[in-house]
């Protein structure tokens, strides 16, 4: 196979035929079990190299994806990686969190950019993505500096022009409000300018009520964490769309009883959430606690099934989730990239970056 690089334009009037014809090489580091490959996999990508440190995601990512090297991406050869046309990284969201004691590029996490960077610099893409949690807007680096304006200063200097957008997966056909920020950067040749997908306003499929009224794929088991005794003691006074705010307060545990008696100073959080059936999901979570998620079932007093969850990130029934426990189950799913999500980036890619760098076939 021999590839033809062609002067690139912002095309958009290329047809669905020739997009097929179109198969970008992948090299996708941050992998976890598969929901960004997954996406791109499905808009015609050839994911050449696949990697992540976590063990637990890998007989997931084999038996739905394909080859995956499990290694501290710090003792991989980026020279010995595979020629690619997009590098993506879903590098970790723990040093950009809104949640929590918030660091950045000084902490170890942040670091893990360069390496990105040194992987950028071996292969010299057309494209690389970045993605990561709503809070890496506002996060700043070591330097006060914000973060964004610190990868696009980054990728300048390796020849790059960035462009980044913070997006709602309900925009692009997933059944959860989720918001992450891209950051798509272009290598300055061949860059004609970029614009994310349009958001698709009809959302009438994507209520709670679809994806719970479909049936389990055949011959799959119901698999469902189980909730601990507090939180099913808490939830079985909630009803389909309400919240903590409808349990009797003798009910609570003490440490919710001070925040109920000062609301103010807390924010007034919104705990144990139970989406209606005729609402959109809130963000599943990689910890799935029934606190501090909508992971509880309008109808049954239970967290949503493994299955459940990974339709709600719009994994298609396909997608196989195989691991150690349920728990470590809904922790990938929580962790991933929403498929439909990734499929309309990289369609977007596709039509406007890779439109003209076609494929001949030997």
């Amino acid at each position: 196979m021999q590839q033809i690089e062609l002067e690139l334009n912002n095309v958009t009037n290329i047809s669905d035929e020739e997009l097929k014809s179109i198969h970008p090489r992948m090299v996708s580091l941050f992998c976890g079990c598969g929901g960004l490959d997954a996406g791109f996999h499905k808009a015609g990508y050839e994911i050449v190299f696949a990697n992540d440190i976590e063990k637990s995601v890998e007989e997931t990512y084999r038996h739905n994806l394909g080859d995956i090297t499990i290694a501290d991406i710090a003792d991989i050869d980026k020279d010995s990686l595979p020629e690619c046309d997009i590098i993506t990284a879903g590098i970790p969201c723990q040093p950009f969190s809104s949640a929590g004691n918030r660091k950045s590029m000084d902490d170890d996490r942040g670091n893990l950019f360069l390496q990105v960077m040194n992987t950028i610099d071996a292969k010299n893409p057309k494209v690389v993505l970045f993605e990561n949690v709503r809070g890496f807007l506002s996060a700043k680096d070591d330097a006060g500096k914000p973060m964004p304006e610190r990868i696009r200063e980054e990728l300048k200097v390796h020849g790059y022009n960035l462009y980044f957008k913070l997006m709602n997966a309900s925009d692009y056909e997933v059944p959860q409000n989720r918001h992450r920020v891209f950051l798509i950067g272009i290598r300055e040749d061949l860059d004609s300018g970029w614009e994310f997908p349009q958001p698709i306003t009809d959302k009438r499929k994507l209520t709670v009520g679809k994806v719970i009224g479909k049936k389990l794929p055949k011959n799959e088991e119901f698999e469902v964490w189980g909730l601990s005794p507090q939180s099913e003691h808490i939830a079985q006074f909630i009803s389909e769309g309400g919240s903590w705010k409808q349990v009797p307060y003798e009910e609570l545990p003490e440490r919710m009883k001070k925040i109920r008696d000062n609301m103010k100073k807390y924010h007034s959080p919104n705990f144990y959430r139970r989406f209606a059936r005729d609402e959109i999901m809130g963000t599943i979570t990689a910890a799935a606690t029934p606190e501090n998620s909508g992971i509880i079932h309008p109808l049954e007093l239970r967290r949503y099934s493994v299955r459940e969850i990974a339709r709600f990130q719009s994994f298609p029934d396909s997608f196989k989730f195989i691991g150690p426990s349920v728990a470590s189950k809904y922790k990938m799913i929580g962790n991933a990239v929403p498929v439909n999500l990734a499929y309309h980036v990289a369609m977007s890619l596709k039509k406007q970056v890779f439109a003209e760098s076609l494929t001949e076939s030997q």
